[in-house]
């Protein structure tokens, strides 16, 4: 039953969101998370005086996790991890640390992972876990 509601919900969003393939992505990645046992306690955290977006804030287990959701429709132009480059891991970072200063989770137990997800002809989810580590200042 449920399956069939996340096909619908599917249909409906891709007419919806058409052009707009990272908002699918991150729809996807916040459902494979949540199959994978994790809990989704934000998305599209922005701070408020710090530049940068987190597309995705989860728990799994004891660990804080920052997600980055990356989308692409091929190939062609790299894999969609690819694209979080130093600039990106910067402002991540700095969305993180207020995150986890506000929430009062020590720096120790958070993590950053990267969510790549290919819509082609086959979709493909792929989750790396520890993608990076900056580290706090």
């Amino acid at each position: 039953m449920i399956g069939m509601l996340y096909r619908a919900a599917d249909r409906i969003r891709r007419r919806r969101y058409a052009g707009n393939h990272g908002r699918v992505g991150e729809d996807l990645a916040h459902r494979h998370l949540r199959r994978q046992g994790c809990i989704i306690v934000a998305r599209n955290y922005r701070p408020p005086a710090t530049p940068g977006e987190i597309d995705l804030v989860v728990w799994e287990g004891d660990r804080l996790v920052f997600v980055e959701v990356k989308t692409r429709t091929s190939e062609e132009f790299g894999a969609p991890d690819a694209a979080v480059d130093h600039e990106k891991r910067r402002r991540l970072l700095w969305a993180a640390m207020e995150y986890a200063r506000r929430a009062n989770v020590p720096w120790e137990k958070t993590r950053f992972d990267i969510v790549s997800v290919l819509l082609n002809d086959e979709r493909k989810i792929q989750w790396q876990r520890d993608a990076f580590r900056p580290q706090a200042g």
